[in-house]
């Protein structure tokens, strides 16, 4: 979709029926541990002391490592990149004896450095001291620098950025979840600027020379990646929780920014106490707000020092919308939730991810929902599952729980299924056991685990003990094999008060119609509409029946909590169709997901979804609407490059929309509720994108007349008006959008009008745009963006401008992100000779184990060749017979 610039869970229920059919058992997680390094070494703590030198962009470190060796063996093999090492000493713990320094061989591929001492050290405790000296990138990897303008002049702050595996790039170490340790930092620093790390400053002395040293509490036991360090001209605002201090820090002058930040995560905390049972254990947890942006992560969830890039958590006045406060909030909430999912307990290994991310994203979303209801976030769970099954219906998806080997495939571990499809799997199986025995399942894990490393399997058991009933089989069904369970109502027939379903069940996918499906047990919700009774069962593969309380419509996965798709066979699909308004509005958005979803893989016509927006009344719910304009961009996307069958879809998705438009107006009400402003923001942006003249000539006069009328363009609208601008501009608009980049001193706004710089749809000027990328102008983590901008909407000439200038492109991407990054800028493609382009540049420069990123983009372009040839025609012949 091209609006991104404009805006991103016995075999039966208590009191239920069972579905009983055959159903092959899914093995179980192997309970070794994969690793990188050899398992005889351990380390227990780090005494790191660094001295950066952000001018120069090097650092120099010590380090004193206590640890265990837990078998006799000649050398220690550690984490380390791009270091030099010096001194290096290994002395036993008693403080008697020592070793003669050993040999130190790197190994850059490996990420290692290795010593190796004269004769084989002992069992025992000991001390290895170095000295070393590190780079500073300008991408978000490792100790990296952010520049950045004020009206004062530029700045530049250090910060941290460790997850995945990029904690051996500040100091060497085990750098492997499960080697958990404590850490003592030090950082000699300029006096005038602020040191920040995980722990609250234990001690500052004034070393004369216009420097300090400043000495950090030892951290409590933790995994390298969430140890942080930051450094700069910053300011910080606190509140108070129970015993922690809860902080946001800002480059100075923007504190005022970070209030609702601040308020939110006091909110935030408060409830996660009180809902896991264990108090967060540190005495601070601060927020610390960055400028700049990266193409891998928006947010780190470092142990009592979250880091999160301005646009994320920042609301300037001038710019920032409803949208903007509630992703804002939703984040804080996903990564304080990683306090105790990630932080207090962690993955053994990159192969349970997931444990640490969908929970999180679950979790962040419940309370969002909570603590918010006027925002009524609780839909958007719909949209985040099906987000999930679009990655997970084509061949290159993976299981919830996967295997990992390599730094690369760990990164890449990052995605729809770890995150979403984790998401909807957790809500799934609450929904299943109920809220409480949920909650109970969960404080006795945290409580069990508290600063140890746990495989998937240790949650499940909590839960399964908790509830009494049976789901670690249904969890392994959802977590160890890939795909999406299809259930098909096949019919219903009422007698007696009571409906009966006929359900089958298969798999959705997108690109193998013949592929054999797996078998899940599913948990099964259905409801005739307008009820309030609900049947629940577990159908177990192949085929059954469900017998509903009442006569009428019958909706399946009522509420939505299921991570299934429903196929109603045509008559039932009707039915549905026709009552479609009295529907529930979290299951008017499923239903449409499902039909969009099913019809354009061809197991449903594709015209059902149309029939289903022509059932939608004006006053739906916003989110119905704003979901309705979100398909209609992207149905408008696939007829690209058709104009004249594009015209007659925009001209029918206009008239549609217009009617709300009209109900919404360009002007907000006194009293209106939040998700009607955001629903304006997305209805300008949509009609400005399918062409409406009135809209994009009224954005135009509304951002022609801001410097005489401060209010022509609100701040909730501004984003969108300058998006609409800045896709139908000409060259004279661009320059003056350009000069506007250069002057602003707000890094939120100027990355921001960068961004708007890429989005033209003119291609000479996206041409434009992709030089600017390659210069020092936009700073060095915004280039990629404007890259990845312009192929949004200029794919081919995105992705072959970028590996046409790779040498200079790769300096501008932070290294954790190329190997998704490069083919991602192809996934808008309609044409086939990309599909070649993208599988030539991955056997080049991705390595074989790592290119599931760029199997999915091709995977995906291909789809949408079939959608645009095969589809289309549907949708042709539906508007030709209903018009507008």
């Amino acid at each position: 979709m091209r609006r991104m610039l404009a805006a991103a869970i016995a075999l039966a229920l208590a009191g239920t029926s069972t579905i009983s059919m055959a159903q092959s058992p899914v093995d179980a997680p192997v309970a070794e541990v994969t690793t990188q390094l050899p398992r005889n070494v351990r380390p227990t703590h780090y005494e790191v002391a660094v001295i950066p030198d952000a001018e120069s962009l090097r650092f120099d470190g010590k380090v004193a490592i206590a640890l265990e060796v837990l078998e006799p063996t000649p050398s220690i093999t550690l984490n380390a990149v791009d270091m030099t090492f010096a001194n290096v000493q290994l002395a036993p713990a008693a403080g008697k004896g020592g070793f003669d320094a050993p040999q130190v061989a790197v190994d850059a591929e490996a990420q290692t450095a290795t010593f190796t001492f004269a004769q084989p050290l002992p069992v025992g405790a000991y001390t290895l001291s170095m000295d070393y000296t590190g780079r500073i990138g300008t991408q978000a990897n490792g100790l990296f620098a952010i520049d950045y303008d004020t009206a004062a002049g530029q700045r530049r702050a250090l910060y941290t950025q460790f997850e995945n595996s990029d904690a051996r790039k500040f100091v060497p170490s085990w750098d492997e979840p499960n080697h958990k340790a404590t850490f003592t930092l030090t950082a000699t620093v300029p006096a005038t600027q602020m040191a920040v790390s995980n722990m609250p400053v234990a001690e500052t002395t004034d070393l004369g020379d216009g420097s300090k040293r400043v000495r950090f509490a030892p951290s409590p036991k933790m995994s390298t990646y969430l140890l942080f360090f930051a450094l700069g001209d910053f300011e910080r605002a606190t509140t108070q929780v129970g015993g922690t201090e809860v902080g946001v820090i800002t480059q100075k002058g923007k504190l005022s920014q970070a209030a609702f930040a601040l308020a939110s995560s006091k909110d935030v905390l408060r409830e996660y106490d009180d809902y896991f049972g264990t108090p967060y254990p540190l005495p601070k947890l601060d927020n610390i707000a960055s400028p700049g942006r990266s193409q891998f992560f928006g947010a780190m969830e470092n142990w009592g020092a979250i880091f999160t890039f301005e646009y994320a958590i920042l609301l300037d006045p001038t710019i920032s919308t409803q949208s903007d406060k509630q992703r804002a909030y939703s984040i804080a909430a996903h990564e304080i939730a990683h306090q105790w999912f990630g932080n207090l307990v962690t993955m053994q290994w990159w192969d349970d991810l997931w444990l640490n991310e969908g929970f999180a994203t679950w979790m962040a979303g419940r309370t969002t929902q909570k603590l918010h209801p006027e925002w009524n976030t609780g839909l958007g769970v719909v949209g985040s599952r099906d987000y999930a099954m679009s990655r997970d219906a084509v061949a290159s998806t993976h299981p919830v729980v996967q295997h990992v080997e390599t730094v690369e495939q760990a990164s890449q571990a990052f995605d729809a299924i770890t995150y979403s499809k984790g998401a909807a799997v957790i809500r799934m199986l609450e929904g299943y056991v109920g809220p409480d025995a949920w909650r109970t399942g969960v404080r006795n894990y945290i409580e069990a685990h508290a600063y140890g490393n746990t495989a998937s399997d240790d949650l499940w058991r909590e839960i399964q003990a908790a509830a009494g009933k049976p789901v670690l089989d249904i969890a392994h069904d959802f977590t160890l094999q890939p795909g999406v369970p299809l259930i098909r109502v096949e019919r219903a027939s009422c007698a007696n008060g009571t409906t009966t379903l006929a359900l089958e069940q298969g798999e959705y996918t997108k690109d193998r119609p013949d592929k054999q499906p797996l078998t899940w047990r599913v948990p099964v919700i259905a409801s005739v509409a307008g009820s309030g009774k609900e049947a629940r069962a577990i159908v177990s593969g192949g085929s059954g029946t469900l017998d509903v309380p009442g006569c009428g419509t019958v909706v399946v996965n009522a509420g939505q909590s299921g991570y299934y798709r429903t196929l109603y066979a045509p008559a039932q699909f009707a039915l549905v169709r026709d009552a479609f308004a009295k529907l529930e509005t979290i299951d008017q958005l499923g239903v449409m997901r499902d039909a969009w979803a099913l019809g354009l893989a061809g197991q449903q016509p594709a015209s059902d979804y149309l029939d289903l927006v022509r059932a939608t009344p004006a006053d739906a719910d916003p989110q119905v609407w704003g979901d309705i304009a979100q398909h209609f961009d992207s149905l408008h996307d696939y007829y690209e490059g058709d104009a004249e069958r594009q015209k007659a879809f925009s001209a029918f998705a206009i008239a549609r929309l217009a009617p709300v438009f009209a109900r919404v107006g360009w002007e907000p009400r006194a009293g209106e509720g939040d998700p009607v402003a955001i629903l304006r923001s997305d209805l300008i942006a949509t009609l400005g994108e399918l062409g409406d003249p009135a809209v994009i000539a009224e954005a135009r006069r509304r951002h022609a007349a801001q410097d005489s009328d401060p209010n022509a363009v609100p701040a909730a609208l501004r984003k969108t008006v300058l998006t609409i601008v800045a896709r139908h501009a000409d060259a004279a608009t661009w320059d003056r959008l350009h000069a506007a980049a250069k002057a602003e001193k707000t890094p939120l706004v100027k990355d921001q009008l960068y961004l708007l710089l890429s989005a033209p749809r003119d291609e000479a000027l996206a041409k434009r745009a992709l030089e600017l990328a390659l210069t020092d102008e936009p700073g060095a983590t915004n280039s990629a963006a404007m890259i990845s901008a312009v192929a949004n909407e200029h794919p081919e000439l995105g992705f072959d401008f970028a590996v046409a200038h790779r040498e200079q492109v790769d300096t501008k991407v932070d290294a954790t992100s190329r190997s998704r990054w490069y083919p991602g800028l192809g996934a808008n493609s309609l044409d086939p000779a990309t599909v070649a382009k993208i599988k030539a540049f991955a056997q080049a420069h991705i390595a074989e184990g790592s290119r599931r990123g760029a199997d999915t983009v091709i995977a995906n372009i291909e789809y949408r060749v079939k959608v645009r040839n095969e589809r289309l025609p549907e949708i042709d012949a539906w508007l030709r017979k209903n018009g507008s």
